[in-house]
């Protein structure tokens, strides 16, 4: 398959599967159509990179679906000058979607395999305003903390308080919660608190290291 094979495939994938399931936001449909997701799954995978559905991408972590990763984009409001928290970096693709909107992007990922492939990746693509480094995302990065936007792509069934407050005043955390029946969750922390709102029912899989010592 040719380059320009996949472009179309990927200007069908905005059009047919992400802006006409809801997701106007049209900074974030253009990072779709600019963001080739078929570079972030093996090429055994890229055949399949466009259509609506998740992927593996090996240590039995996938690459989300398209339509979830512009609808977890468009809630978080990003803007130019947003610093992003992301937790999770898997693939890479997510990041790099981020990185088009974002002014700055940092990610996290646990599964130093994947890490390193995602850092490889992005570096070649040129995605110069990325961050990336391996660790247990339940700490968040303090050093660089606070963020406007936090995205995190594994499932907790308790929100890390550690993410909570490295938040800032008017930032928005975008997160699956729960087990084995998860609910996206948006959260706002205002000048009166956390207000939370369930999105979606979402099936993301779960987050590891210390979160699954903090359940309760």
């Amino acid at each position: 398959m040719q380059e320009a094979d996949f472009d179309e495939l990927r200007r069908q994938m905005v059009e047919r599967q992400i802006r006409w399931r809801g997701v106007r936001d049209e900074l974030v449909l253009q990072a779709l159509r600019e963001v080739p997701r078929h570079q972030f799954v093996s090429k055994d995978l890229a055949g399949a990179a466009y259509e609506d559905g998740p992927l593996g991408i090996g240590e039995g972590q996938t690459i989300s679906q398209p339509y979830i990763v512009a609808f977890m984009t468009e809630a978080a409001r990003i803007h130019p000058a947003s610093k992003v928290l992301e937790i999770g970096t898997g693939s890479g693709y997510q990041t790099a979607v981020l990185s088009r909107l974002a002014a700055q992007v940092f990610s996290i990922e646990i599964v130093e395999s994947l890490a390193q492939t995602a850092d490889e990746r992005l570096q070649a693509s040129g995605y110069s305003n990325v961050h990336l480094r391996i660790g247990d995302g339940y700490h968040g990065w303090p050093q660089e903390a606070p963020f406007d936007a936090i995205l995190i792509t594994a499932a907790p069934v308790r929100i890390p308080q550690p993410l909570i407050d490295q938040l800032k005043p008017d930032g928005r955390m975008v997160v699956p919660v729960g087990e084995l029946f998860q609910d996206l969750v948006l959260i706002t922390k205002t000048e009166n608190g956390l207000q939370k709102e369930n999105l979606i029912p979402v099936r993301f899989v779960p987050m590891t290291g210390d979160a699954l010592h903090n359940k309760q």
